[in-house]
């Protein structure tokens, strides 16, 4: 399986294509549509699903116009489609313009566990704290997680929104610190680094 991560749109989201032959599943579509779009016709890919790591606008943002080429499922957590249905008024509040996005129309819910889409097996964590429905891909034969706004490379995702929790973020974090230390984290901003190599990280929410 190949990964390759593009930063995209106005707060330069981690959009990650993983490839399996000429099947792609995309983990947070962010909020670029057209540039998606234009590289699975560049590189011919067959789209299988779309993951979110959380339902933030600019994880998702560019869903429901993919889903207008793509007949394909947006796979969040239930605890997030509050963010989905008020999609425009948050991005609205935090860009200063309403970027009209088309709202998602074929949504699925995650659970917690072992899972397979097409040919791609992964477990799915559930990570609370950031949002409510945050949660992370790990990718046990490509020693990769992906850890949305969870956990990023010397940092970890804000908790000052009315619907963040402190405590439940702490619980993610040590769920996923029991991956094995050599784990690759692939964040929803940023460069990705080593498990191992953000323990210290844990002392941020102390």
């Amino acid at each position: 399986m190949r990964i390759v991560k593009y930063s995209l749109g106005q707060l330069q989201a981690n959009c990650y294509f993983l490839i399996e032959e000429n099947n792609c599943l995309i983990i947070d579509p962010a909020d670029d549509a057209s540039f998606i779009l234009e590289e699975l016709q560049r590189q011919q890919l067959n789209l299988v699903g779309m993951l979110a790591t959380h339902g933030h606008f600019d994880h998702v943002g560019g869903v429901g116009e993919i889903q207008l080429s793509f007949d394909v499922p947006l796979y969040i957590f239930k605890e997030d489609k509050f963010l989905i249905d008020r999609l425009n008024e948050t991005a609205k509040y935090f860009l200063g313009f309403d970027p009209n996005f088309i709202k998602p129309k074929n949504v699925k819910f995650l659970k917690q566990g072992d899972t397979t889409i097409t040919n791609f097996k992964f477990k799915i964590l559930t990570s609370p704290g950031h949002t409510p429905g945050s949660g992370c891909f790990y990718f046990k034969e490509e020693n990769t997680v992906f850890t949305g706004d969870t956990l990023f490379k010397e940092g970890i995702g804000r908790i000052d929104l009315s619907y963040s929790s402190k405590e439940d973020l702490k619980n993610s974090l040590k769920k996923i610190f029991k991956l094995p230390k050599e784990t690759i984290v692939c964040s929803g901003h940023g460069e990705e680094t080593m498990l191992e190599d953000e323990i210290g990280t844990l002392q941020l929410i102390n």
